[in-house]
């Protein structure tokens, strides 16, 4: 296997930047997922790894070696597609060996291979069927299948289960994370669905407009984002925002209040932060409490509930006609038009500079 490493990398498109000098280390073995929005650069850069985009400036290494110029089959990666890219006229089997028979293998080599590869997916089954007769599940097993046979130092996805529906989805997510332990590989998994990056990920990769916003662990960026990006691009539903007055910054604490919000005391760590000034404070939904006799911090009305289940999830208008998202037990019910209080703990909010938008809260 095989560590990663890009440093100032960039990539233009003509007079168009859409990679700003990146600088990302994968570890040997590591799990790390590029996430963000559409157009955020995270499958361009995939492609520059896999060799199929050439690097416009600065270097890329693999194993220790720069392949800035080497040829995508020589990397040693293998990279599996949204689209699957399998042959309809091909079995599963002649599929999976595909790249071994083009590489002038043995006979013996890929059957053995191609059955390695059919264990370790739990496909031996399907070995003989046609692309036409395979579930979409089983289609991106066959991709996966005929990444695992070239036994490659790193594995790239773009995308793999965009094209499934949410339970195959989760099983191919489950399916992904037992073969990431199983071979123990680098691999590097492009997606825009954060539930897929907080679930399998080592490390995540946030990017916004070709650049690296955060890099951590999930629970890092969930816990400690560095900007109101992160902070209201990881989680489900998003972190609530409320535009602050700020009336005292004082030893590490400011006092903060909002029309809709009660005045409170939250840490900072100061930076951009005056008495007099304005801040953004982040809650999220699951740290909301509903109160009693619409006590509390915050205050407003139930505009819509959704009932899912575990949980219900609450749209609120408050006071101010700002909106506000919370997620509470299964068993609580609200109607529409009833009027609701809200508690929080400070300790659990984010506080972020409206210029910069950087977090001040020291989490």
């Amino acid at each position: 296997m095989a560590d990663v490493r890009l440093k100032n990398v960039t990539k233009s498109f003509g007079t168009v930047e859409v990679i700003k000098g990146v600088d990302i280390d994968i570890e040997d073995g590591e799990f790390v997922v590029f996430v963000g929005p559409s157009g955020c650069g995270k499958s361009t850069l995939l492609r520059m790894i896999a060799g199929l985009e050439d690097i416009t400036a600065g270097t890329l290494e693999i194993g220790g070696r720069v392949v800035n110029d080497i040829q995508p089959r020589e990397r040693g990666v293998a990279m599996v597609f949204q689209s699957y890219a399998i042959f309809p006229h091909m079995t599963v089997r002649e599929n999976v060996a595909f790249g071994l028979t083009i590489a002038g293998a043995s006979r013996a080599e890929k059957e053995k291979k191609v059955a390695e590869a059919a264990r370790i997916l739990q496909m031996e089954h399907l070995l003989d069927r046609r692309p036409s007769q395979l579930s979409g599940g089983q289609r991106q097993r066959v991709a996966i299948g005929r990444a695992i046979v070239r036994d490659p130092t790193v594995f790239l996805f773009d995308e793999p289960l965009s094209n499934l529906d949410a339970a195959l989805r989760m099983d191919m997510r489950m399916e992904i994370g037992k073969l990431h332990q199983t071979l123990g590989a680098t691999m590097v998994y492009v997606t825009h669905d954060q539930v897929e990056a907080m679930t399998l990920a080592d490390k995540i990769v946030v990017l916004r407009g070709g650049e690296v916003m955060q890099v951590g662990s999930p629970m890092d960026l969930y816990h400690q984002p560095a900007n109101l990006f992160v902070a209201g691009f990881l989680g489900s539903p998003s972190m609530n925002f409320i535009e602050v007055s700020v009336t005292e910054v004082s030893n590490g604490m400011a006092r903060v209040s909002a029309p809709a919000l009660e005045p409170i005391t939250v840490a900072t760590k100061g930076r951009d932060l005056v008495a007099g000034g304005k801040g953004i404070l982040g809650v999220r939904p699951q740290y909301l409490h509903p109160t009693r006799d619409e006590e509390g911090m915050l205050h407003g009305t139930v505009a819509l509930t959704e009932r899912l289940g575990a949980e219900t999830v609450i749209d609120v208008t408050l006071r101010d006609g700002s909106k506000l998202i919370a997620t509470v037990a299964e068993d609580k019910v609200f109607e529409r038009g009833q009027p609701v209080g809200f508690d929080f703990d400070p300790a659990e909010a984010h506080l972020f500079a409206p210029e910069t938008e950087a977090e001040l809260a020291p989490h």
